[in-house]
């Protein structure tokens, strides 16, 4: 029997909570271990029970989501956070990529997809809402400037590939994946690869897994 994936359910609303432990509850694969109200006992419950994943509101009482997603992070770097939120503004999904969320869905979706999204993040991937992408990739649509090949490319670099590793998959040459890597930053307009990655991810130019 294969382990099941522990998550804990951090939400101000009880009824919110019983809502998302009926539908965790209904996956054969994962087991609620604990539930917290607000962001302090957030962080004292995930030190306790160390979960694999933890499904975390944004605003929360005595210490909203972003600021328990760190501290929860920083005892438990391999926890992997899912943020639930009310908000599809661009700064708070950038918040809370910087606070270290693995993940970013809206709680208001009809038809919100909580089993999958667990199992995602608990794997290891990234995921964000398609309306948070959408408004994110509006900065300008400058995505629409990158051919297939780039795309391609940039998917292996938000990856971690190093060219040489990128132009191994690809059957290219180090040197034409530095090419395509300098012409992708002058399309977006971006420098730096950090910078790169996270603006992939956000403008839902990739879908990381």
């Amino acid at each position: 029997m294969t382990k099941k994936i522990t998550v804990l359910l951090v939400d101000d609303h009880r009824l919110v909570r019983r809502g998302f432990r009926r539908m965790l509850e209904d996956e054969p694969d994962m087991v609620v271990v604990g539930e917290a109200g607000d962001g302090e006992e957030a962080a004292k419950l995930a030190r306790e029970l160390k979960p694999q994943v933890v499904i975390m509101d944004c605003a929360l009482p005595k210490m909203n989501g972003l600021d328990a997603t760190r501290q929860i992070l920083e005892d438990l770097p391999e926890t992997a956070v899912l943020m639930l939120s009310m908000h599809s503004e661009n700064t708070w999904v950038r918040q809370a990529i910087e606070a270290g969320a693995k993940g970013y869905i809206l709680k208001n979706a009809m038809n919100l997809e909580l089993g999958p999204a667990v199992r995602r993040v608990a794997a290891g991937e990234t995921i964000f809402d398609p309306q948070v992408e959408q408004q994110s990739a509006l900065k300008g649509e400058r995505s629409s400037g990158l051919t297939p090949r780039e795309l391609e490319v940039l998917k292996m670099i938000v990856d971690g590939k190093s060219n040489r590793e990128i132009a191994a998959v690809l059957e290219l040459s180090a040197n034409t994946i530095a090419v395509h890597r300098t012409n992708i930053m002058n399309t977006l307009g971006i420098h730096k690869t950090a910078e790169l990655v996270v603006y992939a991810i956000r403008a839902g130019l990739v879908n990381v897994t």
